[in-house]
């Protein structure tokens, strides 16, 4: 069955926060701001919701074969994923009108110990778009202590912004790339278009009060957890670098590849970007399985009886039994996620 790349039915996932309107530009959905603010890619996750949409919200699921995503991967997973037969990522895009409330994630160390899982959540953003005033916050300022920080997570019932007030300001421009380690405070502002590359998980612990003007639950806030262990989630040291800059591993006329993560900043996953300029390119991960996303322009996806054309906003799965059985060539700018 898996003879060629895998796409998905649109997959948007509720959260209590607004947003989307920016997905107009990108998905060619409705100029709008809901509470389906974020798309979820190729992905295997159930989002830890407080309300369901249905069993499966946050699974993909494939237009051809017509199965959910986990499903398949538990039925092929040779074939999906090659010798590895772990799907590591996750992949979203999203877009908020709103800040989101100041939150960290737990890293692998932590998910082990109290959230019985593998997986921590180390992130990236890639900036796709944004509205005018964008801004993102990125670790606590310099001299913050966690005595601060619990004053704050109190004040915030009452003052919507003393959480803020901690965290440093970022005004990012169109094509930046972020990393996001785990156990770093941080908070999506407003107006950010976002491709978000994540390990496979939903834990995120946000222990402001309100989201918007939705009030949090304790579940919500701490995951589950007591605010004592949720709290020690957070690192309260100097926080790294948070942008990072694009590395050329190909540049040449009419094809340029970049690479945005890689293993020297995380082992949690690899993200690169392929510009071409009426240009061809391989697909060929290293006999891996990859997520791509087209970011801008289009062009043609071609393999051995197979031709599809492709756009902005589309995206899909390449098995690892396929990976350099398929071609991309045109106008396009692709980001490859393995």
């Amino acid at each position: 069955m898996i003879k060629e790349p895998i796409f998905f039915e649109r997959n948007r996932v509720g959260r209590v926060y607004t947003g989307g309107m920016l997905f107009s530009n990108f998905f060619g959905d409705p100029p709008i701001d809901n509470f389906e603010p974020e798309e979820w890619i190729a992905s295997n996750v159930r989002a830890i919701n407080k309300v369901q949409k249905s069993e499966k919200e946050g699974v993909s699921k494939a237009k051809n074969p017509d199965f959910y995503f986990d499903e398949l991967l538990e039925k092929y997973p040779e074939e999906l994923l090659g010798k590895n037969n772990k799907f590591r990522i996750l992949v979203k895009g999203l877009d908020s009108a709103i800040r989101l409330p100041a939150q960290a994630h737990p890293d692998r160390t932590f998910s082990q110990k109290y959230l019985n899982s593998a997986y921590g959540k180390t992130e990236c953003w890639v900036i796709l778009d944004k509205r005018p005033g964008a801004k993102i916050f990125f670790g606590f300022k310099d001299g913050v202590t966690k005595d601060d920080f619990e004053k704050a997570i109190d004040a915030s019932e009452f003052d919507k912004d003393a959480m803020e007030r901690l965290m440093l300001e970022i005004e990012p421009e169109i094509g930046d790339v972020f990393l996001v380690p785990g156990r770093t405070v941080h908070a999506i502002g407003k107006g950010c278009l976002i491709l978000e590359i994540q390990e496979p998980t939903d834990f995120t612990i946000q222990p402001e009060y309100y989201c918007g003007d939705y009030k949090l639950s304790h579940d919500e806030m701490y995951l589950g957890l007591s605010r004592e262990i949720a709290v020690s989630c957070f690192d309260f040291g100097k926080a790294p670098d948070a942008k990072l800059i694009p590395k050329d591993i190909l540049k040449a006329e009419k094809v340029n590849v970049q690479n945005l993560v890689g293993t020297d900043n995380t082992d949690c996953f690899i993200v690169n970007r392929i510009i071409l300029n009426n240009g061809e390119i391989k697909l060929n991960v290293n006999n891996s399985y990859a997520v791509y996303i087209v970011t801008s322009g289009n062009g043609t996806l071609i393999g051995r009886d197979y031709v599809k054309e492709i756009k902005k906003g589309d995206y899909f799965f390449m098995p690892a039994v396929l990976m350099d059985k398929f071609t991309v060539k045109g106008n396009i700018e692709i980001i490859e996620c393995y």
